[in-house]
């Protein structure tokens, strides 16, 4: 298969020490004792990184593992479940949360801004009879960011568990567990974090442990089971087999994060998000939010008289570089930019813009300027 280099909203590049980690020869994760002792420390290491001194499990599955084990775990036939849908992916979890036999209410808002607080608290006030509440840190397709610190605290006032998807946003924006009193958090590798796919990421409170282990129903799943990890140090094994060269490699992505300091990675963020926004928008297109702009993804209207489909093929077909659209309703109408982790660096970015340029002025639109050169004095100007 011929390779295509990619710059969409993960998985991102991965730095060639984590990359040299999987061709390395690993013990047996099923007989080798110091395997589990191993496993712990990567988990804390996660949990640092989040900011948590909550149990961090790694699961053996792609980001999304993380949501449905959350809500598998959570959920018992006719338990309401407050779904807070602002985005794709926000929406979705009511499918989690039906498939699980849960009855999700579904509070929707604009999804071109960010949640509003207070009318969440507004509605909390008429109705909080809810087991737990859902809703998304980053949601990609819109690249809309929703204020956690305000939203897990006020629903944890009424007595509401919080799931928490920060699949895209972890690493990229402060997510801060503990102080943000989410039960629930969930990550994937593949993201800002840097780290190949394959494994998936969750912190529980003792809230949720609580809430897990006083269930009067067994749990649906076997492998989308949080509990099944129960007792693990003590009983010396996991539930099954983990991908130990992954485990490794999400070791040695932690360690970059750390090295390079964690304010500065999400300063590194918040830098080239601005620049990219601020240009897109010197440029002459439209983004597609009007608040909660993300710092890990830019969703940027693509005109009409194109299409975000168009651009995309015709990128792909005459620069060999696959740039992501968005999903459902917006799949012909917006491009998304990926500047979250390996892919937030000044010179990557500045090649990926300017590869759209070049596809927009192919297709007939006439930006105002070259789009690179506008992200350049951006940048500077940031600095």
């Amino acid at each position: 298969m011929r390779f295509k280099p990619s710059y969409a909203p993960g998985p991102t590049d991965v730095r060639e020490n984590v990359r040299l980690v999987l061709a390395k020869k690993t013990n047996n994760p099923d007989f080798d004792k110091e395997f589990i002792d191993y496993y712990h420390e990567v988990c804390q290491k996660m949990g640092q990184v989040m900011g948590t001194t909550n149990e961090v499990l790694l699961l053996a599955g792609e980001g999304i593992l993380a949501l449905e084990a959350a809500c598998a775990s959570l959920t018992e036939p006719g338990d309401r479940v407050l779904v807070l849908d602002n985005g794709i992916y926000g929406e979705g979890f009511q499918d989690f949360v039906r498939m699980y036999g849960g009855e999700p209410v579904v509070l929707s808002f604009d999804y071109h801004k960010d949640i509003p607080v207070e009318e969440v608290r507004d509605y909390l006030e008429k109705d909080h009879d809810f087991k737990y509440a859902t809703f998304v840190h980053c949601d990609t397709p819109t690249s809309i960011l929703n204020d956690v610190s305000q939203l897990s605290p006020l629903l944890k006032e009424y007595g509401i568990l919080t799931v928490v998807d920060s699949v895209a946003g972890m690493v990229g924006e402060p997510i801060d567990v503990d102080q943000n009193q989410i039960d629930i958090c969930c990550g994937g590798t593949q993201k800002a974090i840097s780290a190949p796919t394959g494994l998936a990421i969750v912190s529980i409170s003792e809230d949720a442990k609580k809430a897990i282990n006083n269930r009067k129903t067994p749990i649906a799943s076997y492998y989308a089971n949080l509990q099944i990890f129960k007792g693990y140090i003590e009983k010396g094994t996991l539930p099954y087999t983990m991908p130990a060269g992954n485990i490794e490699a999400l070791d040695i992505a932690l360690d970059n994060i750390l090295k390079e300091g964690q304010l500065a990675v999400y300063e590194r963020h918040m830098k080239i998000a601005n620049a990219v926004r601020k240009s897109i928008q010197e440029y002459g297109l439209s983004l597609f939010l009007e608040s909660g702009c993300s710092n890990t993804v830019t969703a940027i209207i693509i005109p009409d008289e194109i299409g975000a489909l168009r651009l995309q093929q015709h990128i792909q077909e005459t620069y060999n570089l696959y740039i992501a659209t968005s999903l459902a309703q917006y799949e012909d109408v917006i491009l998304r930019i990926g500047h979250m982790g390996e892919n937030a660096f000044i010179e990557k970015v500045l090649s990926v813009l300017t590869v759209i340029d070049n596809g927009l002025r192919d297709l007939g639109f006439k930006g105002k300027g070259h789009l690179g050169q506008l992200f350049l004095d951006a940048y500077k100007a940031e600095n």
